[in-house]
């Protein structure tokens, strides 16, 4: 089969048999009955030069007109109808329409060029043959408007048949071209909106982490100082006041912190966007607001201080620091910070009364920190402090992230180590 530009593709078609639209059919059986009413009334006049009855003539131009309603299921055995029956000269609407119609479908050029070809001859040897027994024509003249009417009646529907077959392709193209646009933009907008979720994702999973490490290590100070002041209570009142002053110096400590992380997400806070490439960018905000956020967060000049609270709250705790920092980024500092933290707090929970040694280590390029502790006394009466199981995770979490090694477990000792390598210069820098 073979079909003009209209009918390339099945997509939206609602017409009869192989018509896509209803007016395509209404047009092709209004063509045709125009052409078989002409061919008939041309098939009169054929059956008296061919001694055939008149109504046979009728008939057949009626059959022969009507083939015009094929032209665009089969517009090749049209134009072939119309060459076939020009020695009779009916069917000038079929052979227009038909040229048209084959120039505008997606057949092969020669084909379209050898049947204008043969059109074009067929034209030109009947009308020279019905001219030149005129008296008074010479044969110049005679040639001349013979080669004229072919000329007429074939090339003009071929080249707007080959002008509107491309137009259409074109409109073709550019119609693929916009759904192909179209598409992309919709396979972009739902990338966008994955990455949007995923930079929240992320950024709840960061503000999780931040407010376990802030929460957890303040508050099971300030618990096990609160142990310790009920048990020396009653016996040493100095060193009860001491213990409570150390409880309202962390809880301070603590709500300072917090109030410090709450400010950041109230600074960072924004309605989320309709526009779905437009929320990546606005996800991405509290991201980069976040990651300034380490330049305020805790160091490791801090670390002094921090292993001087823990002694603060009974815990005997050795710090090794070796060779000289080199200035690390703010991201850096702080996790590092946040490890040695997370395994105090964890010293605090799991392992009262221990001995714990603090390791950090100013390698070139990158610093190493271990907290070990070694067995506790089955004497010691824990704080029971809750643990939630995440403490690991996190600094795990922390310590992959700027492209760092992480490794945890218990020691032969009956202890726990937790150590960590940090590069210089975290990853993506």
């Amino acid at each position: 089969m073979t079909s003009t530009g209209d009918e390339q593709g099945g997509a939206g078609r609602d017409g009869p048999w192989w018509w896509e639209r209803p007016r395509g059919a209404v047009l092709d059986v209004g063509l045709a009955a125009v052409s078989a009413v002409e061919c008939a009334v041309e098939g009169v006049p054929f059956a008296h030069e061919a001694g055939l009855p008149v109504p046979v003539g009728v008939l057949f131009g009626l059959l022969v007109g009507s083939t015009l309603v094929l032209r665009r299921r089969w517009p090749i055995a049209v134009v072939l109808v119309g060459i076939a029956v020009s020695p009779a000269a009916m069917g000038f609407l079929l052979g227009v329409v038909g040229l048209y119609t084959l120039a505008s479908c997606e057949v092969p050029r020669r084909i379209t060029a050898t049947l204008t070809s043969m059109a074009l001859v067929a034209t030109f040897v009947v009308m020279y043959v019905r001219t030149i027994g005129d008296q008074g024509a010479s044969r110049s003249l005679v040639i001349v408007l013979s080669v004229f009417v072919a000329v007429a009646l074939t090339v003009p529907p071929v080249l707007l048949g080959l002008y509107i077959g491309a137009r259409r392709r074109l409109m073709e193209s550019l119609q693929e071209r916009a759904d192909s646009l179209e598409r992309e933009l919709s396979l972009l907008a739902d990338r966008a909106e994955e990455r949007a979720e995923w930079a929240r994702t992320e950024e709840r999973t960061r503000i999780a982490r931040e407010m376990h490490d802030v929460v957890a290590h303040r508050v099971s100070l300030m618990v096990v100082h609160a142990a310790a002041l009920e048990a020396v209570a009653a016996k040493d009142p100095e060193r009860a006041v001491k213990n409570a002053a150390l409880v309202g110096d962390m809880g301070r400590q603590a709500l300072t912190e917090l109030r410090e992380m709450l400010g950041v997400l109230r600074a960072v806070e924004s309605p989320r966007p309709a526009a779905a490439p437009a929320a990546a960018s606005v996800a991405a905000a509290p991201v980069a607001a976040l990651v300034g956020s380490f330049e305020d967060g805790p160091s490791l000049g801090e670390l002094e201080v921090l292993v001087g609270q823990s002694r603060a709250a009974g815990m005997v705790v050795e710090l090794d620091v070796r060779g000289a920092g080199a200035g690390y980024p703010p991201e850096v500092e702080q996790t590092a910070y946040r490890v040695v933290q997370e395994a105090l707090t964890n010293c605090h929970k799991h392992a009262p009364g221990a001995r714990v040694v603090v390791r950090l280590a100013h390698r070139e390029g990158e610093v190493a920190m271990q907290v070990e502790n070694g067995p506790c006394g089955a004497d010691v009466v824990r704080p029971g402090l809750p643990s939630g199981g995440n403490g690991l995770v996190g600094m795990r979490e922390r310590v992959l992230g700027l492209g760092g090694v992480f490794v945890s477990g218990p020691t032969d000792e009956g202890g726990f180590r937790v150590s960590a390598v940090l590069p210089g210069a975290p990853r993506g820098a």
